[in-house]
């Protein structure tokens, strides 16, 4: 079964929605002043909100995106202008004919619009260079495709794990079949099984994942027989062969295209926000360490002067939720009180007995101290007891407040997208239904790490 057209449809619109919400905030906080009254904030955030945008018009624009990548001299550009029936990108002889990435229109069957991005071979460039524009290029990309010919090398097969990291769909495809003939996908599979041993990180391909291709075929020199009887040798090429390439990719885009094209947006866009989150926190973590410990103390003096336990626990879990709404509208993020509460509720548990602990201390040493406030009158040595009690129990409820903000803080900045269409939550609702026969079913693995 794979993902049919309406569910496809319900996807692109779910990761618009997200988008928008998403958008439309950040629009608040620039009206409402939050923004704009920290100027260096706002120059922070700018490359970030760009990315939201720009993903939001390619989500409109419904263009999918396919990156090559390779070695040098692996027929690269080859592949795509067999692909596209025309000689459009520059192939040649000499190492590097690409210098840069370089992207053309493909509309397959007349239907789809693909757009095709060709990119130096990643041996070319030098080091930091070609790891930012390796990035930048599979960060836009929906599906990857990567070309190679012959033995796969040690440095291929590293390109080959790094690309796979980046959680996108990949093809493997070997060209130049021609000058290869006994090379077969059980082949290649078996060298990337060799490649992969003792590697426990390794994700090898699968055998469909594996495509094989001739672009640019040989010239074959052919022999000619003329009515006369006389004989000649010519040469020939072969037209390409690509069509298993292009089959493979039009079911893949008719089966789950948009669906991909969902993913992905959301993806850039859980990431754009998570690196917004990280840019506030971090610029305001001066502020937010002293919220914290003002909390701190109010919440130590308030539990150790209140005499009654039942309003101790009371007291303090208002001044923990107090403390993280104070933190959110700190960081700009909306928080209500009923989602305040749940944060509340998921750091008592991920907290695992610390928390819990303080309220059950909290409870013994306060029904001990309400006792010691109540006799106080009777036994002045009571009046002893109430203090240690109080000052015990204070102790308690500022470490257990401290702890609550610093908690606060990971989740705020680790969860700022989730929500109803946060898109961490979009992402686990389009993944969760997938099924074992497209390929979004690997991505639901790999990703499923982190969901």
């Amino acid at each position: 079964m794979s993902v049919d057209r309406n569910l496809q449809e319900t996807h692109l619109n779910r990761a618009r929605a997200s988008l928008r919400q998403a958008l439309s905030w950040y629009g608040y906080l620039r009206k409402s002043g939050q923004l704009s009254s920290n100027p260096e904030l706002v120059g922070l955030v700018k490359p970030e909100l760009e990315t939201l945008r720009a993903t939001l018009n390619k989500l409109d624009s419904n263009v999918i995106r396919i990156a090559v990548f390779g070695l040098v001299s692996r027929g690269k550009s080859a592949v795509l202008n067999a692909l596209l029936g025309d000689k459009i990108l520059q192939t040649g002889p000499l190492n590097g004919v690409t210098q840069w990435p370089r992207s053309v229109r493909w509309q397959p069957g007349g239907k789809v619009l693909v757009e095709l991005i060709d990119t130096p071979g990643l041996d070319e460039i030098a080091g930091e260079s070609r790891a930012n524009m390796a990035r930048e290029v599979v960060h836009q990309a929906d599906l990857i495709l990567f070309v190679v010919s012959g033995d796969i090398t040690r440095t291929e097969y590293q390109a080959l794990l790094e690309l796979r990291q980046s959680q996108k769909p990949l093809i493997l495809v070997f060209n130049k079949i021609d000058l290869y003939p006994d090379t077969d996908r059980g082949v290649i599979y078996q060298n990337l099984q060799q490649l992969g041993a003792g590697n426990p990180q390794a994700k090898p391909l699968l055998p469909d994942e594996i495509v094989m291709v001739a672009a640019e075929p040989a010239a074959m020199e052919v022999r000619v027989e003329w009515p006369d009887g006389r004989v000649s040798y010519e040469w020939e090429t072969p037209p390409p062969q690509v069509d298993e390439l292009k089959e493979t990719i039009l079911n893949i885009l008719n089966r789950e295209g948009r669906s991909l094209l969902a993913l992905n947006a959301l993806i850039q866009a859980r990431d754009a926000e998570a690196a917004i989150a990280q840019k506030t926190i971090d610029l305001r973590e001066k502020e937010a360490e002293e919220i914290i410990w003002q909390f701190t103390k109010y919440k130590a003096l308030a539990v150790m002067l209140n005499p009654i336990a039942f309003l101790d626990i009371l007291g303090g879990t208002v001044a923990d939720l107090a403390l993280i709404r104070a933190l959110a509208r700190l960081y700009g993020l909306p928080m209500t009180s009923y989602e305040a509460g749940k944060i509340l509720k998921t750091i008592l548990f991920s907290s695992g007995g610390l928390l819990l602990g303080e309220l059950g201390s909290s409870f013994l040493l306060g029904l001990g101290k309400s006792t010691a406030a109540i006799t106080s009158g009777d036994n002045p040595s009571n009046v002893t007891a109430f203090a240690g009690s109080a000052i015990a129990q204070a102790g308690i409820a500022g470490y257990g407040a401290y702890s609550v903000g610093k908690a606060a803080q990971v989740y705020l900045e680790k969860g700022c997208t989730w929500g109803q269409l946060g898109a961490s939550s979009v992402i686990q609702e389009i993944l969760s239904q997938v099924d074992q026969n497209t390929i979004m079913y690997r991505l639901r693995q790999e990703l499923g790490i982190k969901y």
